[in-house]
């Protein structure tokens, strides 16, 4: 008699959770019909989210032959507020939080740098402006000033920015 069939598939399971935490009751949902442990595999997501700590992160699971490899997947809005430097706040007695600080443009290009590969724009410019626009939605200014400024002077070409 032949053992158990060997399955090479590689499944993936997205989730969002908080980084430097352990995710609740979804991660069981979602890995235990896989087989796999979810005490275990929380506890992996909360060591390799910990650079994110109480920012919300989206977390990529490929799992294969009952093992989990964890890939962390920060959205453009998360790289912002890590390099706002903001100390962690409590997100259960703070609601819709206004982010007041500052980062540079330097800052900008190196986030659409880190999300270039997902970005939908033809042009690296068009990616430093996505990143901008969500600098508008999150609040945050731009050596001071709004990112809709800067945008503006991007756009009037008073503002060089990198090929790539």
């Amino acid at each position: 008699m032949a053992g158990p069939a060997v399955d090479d598939s590689i499944k993936y399971v997205s989730l969002r959770c908080v980084g430097g935490e352990v995710p609740g009751a979804t991660l069981a949902q979602k890995v235990g019909p896989l087989g796999i442990p979810a005490k275990v595999v929380g506890e992996d997501i909360k060591k390799a989210t910990m650079d994110y700590k109480s920012l919300k992160i989206n977390v990529r699971l490929a799992i294969k032959d009952r093992k989990a490899t964890i890939e962390v997947m920060p959205s453009t809005a998360t790289l912002i507020l890590k390099a706002l430097n903001e100390p962690p706040r409590d997100r259960k007695k703070e609601k819709n939080i206004k982010h007041t600080g500052s980062i540079t443009l330097v800052d900008v290009v190196e986030i659409a740098r880190a999300v270039k590969v997902r970005s939908l724009s033809n042009e690296f410019k068009g990616t430093i402006m996505q990143v901008l626009g969500t600098c508008v939605s999150i609040g945050c200014k731009i050596e001071g000033k709004c990112p809709k400024e800067v945008m503006k002077e991007i756009n009037e070409g008073e503002l060089r920015l990198p090929a790539e």
